[in-house]
């Protein structure tokens, strides 16, 4: 039976909501394997002047841990 763990991250973008998503995803990638889901649990935008300068994300990223270890 497969163990799913999950961790909660904070991704950032100035670009949007999904380019924060795949940030998180890349960074995670990094060090953790079996990804399997990103839940965004907040979201929130940094203003300046009246313009979005950047929107940040809190993830919980699940994965899998792996059986053969």
């Amino acid at each position: 039976m497969p163990v799913v763990k999950g961790i909660e991250v904070i991704a950032s973008s100035e670009k949007g909501i999904e380019d924060a998503v795949q940030n998180c995803l890349k960074e995670v990638s990094k060090t953790v394997h079996n990804i399997d889901s990103i839940f965004v649990k907040d979201i929130k935008v940094h203003v300046n002047g009246g313009k979005i300068t950047s929107y940040g994300l809190i993830c919980k990223v699940s994965f899998r841990l792996d059986e053969n270890r």
